[in-house]
Order: C-alpha cells, then sequence, then structure tokens
C-alpha cells in the first residue's frame, strides 16, 4: 500500500462566536496557537481582513501550512491543515479551535494527498 505525501485534514466550525469570526487579531493569534499545539514549526503567517466582514488567513509551517476563512454572517469557519508530518498533532490543535471560536458543532474529514504518484 502507498504511503501518501501528506493529509489535509478539514474542520467546519458552525455556530461559533460571530465576533469572534470578525476579529482579524484573536484569528490570528488562535491560527498561531493551533499550530504550536499540533507541535508545527511555525515559518511564517499572514492574515487578512475583508470588508465589510470576515478573515482569510494562513501560517506557513515547515510540515506544510494551516489556513482560516470565515464568514462571520453565517457564523461559521473553514480551517484546513495540510501535513505532511507523522508527528504533528491535529486533533490537539482542532479541539483548541472549537473551543477558542465557541463553536457549537463542527465536522472533520482528512484526505490522504498525493497518492498517485
Amino acid at each position: 500500500m502507498k504511503k501518501p505525501l501528506g493529509i489535509q485534514t478539514m474542520l467546519e466550525l458552525y455556530d461559533c462566536n460571530v465576533d469572534l469570526l470578525d476579529d482579524h487579531n484573536f484569528i490570528q493569534g488562535a491560527m498561531m496557537e493551533a499550530a504550536r499545539r499540533s507541535k508545527a514549526t511555525i515559518v511564517q503567517d499572514f492574515f487578512h481582513q475583508f470588508s465589510p466582514q470576515g478573515v482569510s488567513g494562513v501560517v506557513i509551517i515547515a510540515e506544510s501550512h494551516l489556513s482560516i476563512h470565515t464568514w462571520p454572517e453565517f457564523g461559521y469557519a473553514a480551517i484546513d491543515i495540510f501535513t505532511c508530518s507523522e508527528d504533528m498533532d491535529i486533533e490537539a490543535a482542532f479541539q483548541y479551535l472549537v473551543e477558542a471560536f465557541k463553536s457549537l458543532r463542527y465536522d472533520t474529514r482528512a484526505f490522504e494527498r498525493g497518492l498517485a504518484l
């Protein structure tokens, strides 16, 4: 059986605190903390505040990336962690983010990437 080059795990947060989903500084801090909790090696981050609302951002890590896109008007955030590391703790990052955004419900899905090589 082929080993994937990486795993892409998606977290969908529903019924979140609307104010937090539109707070650039909070989101940047939460994503950096999620990267630390996952034991990732942080390289750089970039976040953008949209008008009239919403934030998108990425934390580049040596193992790949964490990204987020928020829709405050729907109480929703889409979060992605892509990693080629078997040592990262994705679950710790996701549990932290569920609590940080005060999400009342969430869903996760994971996909193996790079199997067709």
